[in-house]
């Protein structure tokens, strides 16, 4: 593969993933530190994306994470081209597809059960509110995906308040993990992110946290503390949502330009910025999409670094557009609209359907709001939230368009 000052030619990357094949997918490189590595090394075809310690769990981990929000059953393909480049860390979650995405996991491992051992395999406890739900869900997903453990298990899926990290759920983490379902324990977030982050880092006792990490959630400082609180803790920290919300302006457009010269696509550069973050072991990206996949292999291995007038720009950018992406903090837009509880969710699942693509993925997830709940939305008093929302978001009026496209 041709390099011309530390960048790949995108013409040659993409000719040798359509020349390579996928003769060489199930035997790959066995790269040192790889989590389940039995110490051998085989050659590979393909160049393999490199991989940081996932904060003191021992383990090391791709700097590129393969996430399964699809059918992972009609898509095998995805899974074999992550293996080709060495995207051995499948994120997925009980509830993802209605557990299609666990089923394909199952149905690739029994297929190809050699694998397993090279997999840093992660699930989530989806809408399990008691430890019993948690040990409910799990037995499920072993099943599901025909294998006997977890290697990072999030027993709360979308942890929303501090509080939520009970003595309770620590004892069911350590009862796990001497049972050898779970080698680690963590909870993803995306709502109040610095808060969840700064009580995981006091506690002790969780090895390993998912939240929503991207150019705009960088600019804050809360956020930035609670990430160095983690890193300093030794808590893993896996990057999600990390390409932010698009929003269709003239600063864009020019973003979209700047990075272009740059040799970059947009996604590309979004995902250097989060992996330029040294603190961040991982990138959740692809989400079914073979083509975003592969664009970010590249960007990983292309070693051009981004510019600080590059990050620059970025701020700038993340601070003219504020106004078109949630935050995610919902401690601030909650209580003042509280016949309303499910703001966040609503201009989440909204974003997966206008930025993601993901639209019936994003029908489902609405249609789980209660009913009463949903009734609501379209009659409720939202000035107070729109007055206190630090985006300065059109609450209302997203709401109203969310209801429109996802009812």
């Amino acid at each position: 593969m041709k390099k011309k000052n530390n960048k790949i030619d995108r013409r040659d990357f993409l000719k040798t993933v359509g020349a390579a094949g996928l003769g060489s997918v199930l035997t790959p490189a066995n790269a040192k530190g790889d989590p389940n590595a039995d110490g051998k090394t085989e050659e590979t075809k393909f160049p393999q994306v490199p991989k940081r310690k996932l904060g003191k769990t021992g383990v090391e981990v791709p700097v590129l994470a393969l996430g399964m929000i699809f059918n992972v059953a009609d898509r095998q393909i995805v899974l074999r081209k992550a293996l080709e480049w060495g995207i051995t860390y499948w994120d997925t979650a009980h509830g993802y597809t209605g557990g299609n995405s666990e089923l394909g996991i199952g149905k690739f491992l029994g297929k190809n059960p050699e694998v397993r051992k090279r997999l840093f395999l992660v699930s989530k406890a989806s809408g399990a509110e008691t430890p019993t739900d948690i040990e409910s869900r799990l037995q499920t997903s072993l099943k599901r995906m025909s294998t006997k453990y977890i290697d990072l298990y999030y027993g709360v899926h979308g942890l929303e308040d501090p509080a939520q990290l009970t003595d309770e759920l620590k004892n069911w983490a350590e009862s796990a993990k001497k049972r050898k379902l779970i080698r680690f324990f963590g909870f993803s977030t995306h709502e109040n992110m610095a808060k969840c982050l700064t009580a995981a880092a006091k506690a002790g006792w969780v090895d390993a946290i998912m939240t929503t990490y991207n150019f705009r959630v960088m600019q804050d400082e809360k956020m930035q503390a609670a990430v160095e609180a983690c890193y300093k803790a030794g808590v893993g920290l896996v990057a999600m949502k990390t390409q932010a919300q698009e929003v269709k302006t003239e600063e864009d457009k020019r973003l979209t330009e700047h990075f272009l010269k740059r040799g970059f696509t947009e996604g590309q550069a979004k995902t250097k910025a989060v992996l330029e973050d040294k603190r961040i072991s991982s990138a959740c990206t692809s989400r079914g999409n073979l083509a975003h996949l592969l664009e970010n292999v590249a960007a990983v291995l292309d070693k051009t670094k981004l510019t600080q007038a590059d990050m620059e720009l970025f701020k700038q950018y993340a601070k003219d557009t504020c106004s078109g992406y949630c935050a995610g903090c919902s401690n601030i837009c909650g209580p003042a609209a509280p016949e309303v509880p499910h703001i966040n969710n609503v201009m989440r699942y909204l974003m997966y359907y206008n930025s993601y693509g993901e639209r019936q993925d994003a029908r489902e997830l609405f249609a789980k709001i209660p009913q009463d709940a949903r009734d609501k939305l379209l009659s409720a008093d939202y000035s107070l939230a729109e007055a206190r929302c630090p985006q300065h978001l059109p609450i209302g009026k997203l709401m109203a368009e969310a209801v429109s496209k996802l009812a």
